[in-house]
């Protein structure tokens, strides 16, 4: 009998041992977790820090040559070492306003079309599709848009912009000029294809996240499927939609090779978007293995840092509007 007392009591004082030792184990891996999700971070800030500092301290020459004025400098002349980066800043933020122009609407049509048009068989293969554009290389589109898309803009559509806006002041300036078939406004289409796909998805997926209920409401009062995404999808999903835009934003904005092929790479400011221009990735890429000398090195470095800060500026104000619109949801 006294046995029998033993073995029923020995395992009720061990228990409070392997509990204490099993909560310790979880601590530790608990701690260990934490650690190197916090190294990781620490990591990605490090990288981030060390390509700024690599990006000022190759700069600097250029700085100290050219100060402010190279901002609005339109001279490029390797020879004299006389070098301005306006005509790169403007063709790139114009590539990428036409880009925007275009594919934001597009994409968002695509992604109503998916969501709430489209027989569902079909959703899926046309999904799948529109994400293969997104791993296409940058190369074959510049390769496609040099030999395809320019010449049906030389012939077709640039011929009819000039006829249609020359006698509407601005108009008829913004479409002046021969008809080259490359040029900005071929660039844009370019970015504007090429972003599409990032803009179309991810408001495709979060049009799917909106409750079925709100929009069985919205059709139970008599809305339209336009009156239904205008008042109540894309209030419910604006932050993931502005969020797929600025994405499109960046990758419009640091794009190279697709644009390096149709923009004509004239380092120019013109009013017309069918002239020639060119962009800083596209300087860089042309220029960087060309460049001689310490000057010119850095010119092209400091375009490099204009971007990054171009890019930052653009997501700062991309969160900015995410917190004004998270702030009044709330």
């Amino acid at each position: 009998m006294s046995d029998v007392i033993l073995e029923s009591v020995a395992p009720s004082r061990s228990a409070p041992v392997d509990r204490a030792n099993a909560l310790a184990g979880i601590a530790l891996v608990d701690r260990i977790f934490h650690q190197v999700t916090r190294i990781a971070a620490i990591i990605v800030l490090a990288l981030l820090g060390g390509v700024i500092l690599s990006l000022v301290h190759g700069s600097l020459p250029a700085i100290k040559a050219f100060g402010v004025g190279f901002l609005f400098s339109q001279a490029w002349n390797p020879v004299t070492d006389n070098f301005g980066a306006m005509p790169a800043i403007y063709g790139t933020i114009v590539t990428s306003i036409i880009a925007m122009l275009i594919a934001v609407p597009v994409g968002l049509g695509v992604a109503t079309f998916l969501t709430e048009l489209c027989p569902h068989p079909l959703r899926r293969p046309i999904g799948v599709a529109i994400e293969l554009l997104a791993g296409i290389p940058s190369i074959i589109y510049g390769i496609w848009g040099l030999f395809v898309l320019a010449p049906f803009v030389q012939t077709y559509v640039q011929p009819g912009l000039i006829s249609l806006f020359g006698d509407v002041p601005v108009l008829s300036t913004l479409f002046a000029g021969p008809p080259y078939g490359i040029g900005m406004l071929t660039a844009g289409f370019i970015l504007a294809i090429m972003v599409l796909p990032f803009i179309a998805s991810i408001s495709r997926d979060v049009f799917d996240t909106v409750p079925p209920v709100l929009k069985e409401a919205a059709t139970g009062l008599g809305c339209t499927t336009w009156e239904m995404m205008r008042h109540v999808v894309l209030p419910y999903t604006r932050v993931g939609v502005i969020g797929g835009v600025m994405l499109g934003l960046g990758r419009a904005l640091g794009e190279t090779m697709a644009v390096t092929f149709v923009i004509g790479n004239a380092h120019k400011v013109s009013p017309s978007l069918l002239a020639p221009g060119t962009t800083i990735s596209a300087t860089i890429a042309n220029e960087f293995t060309e460049a001689v000398g310490d000057i010119y090195t850095s010119a092209l470095i400091e375009l490099g840092l204009i971007l990054f800060v171009i890019t930052f500026i653009v997501l700062a104000i991309a969160r900015y509007m995410l917190m004004r619109i998270e702030r009044k949801s709330a």
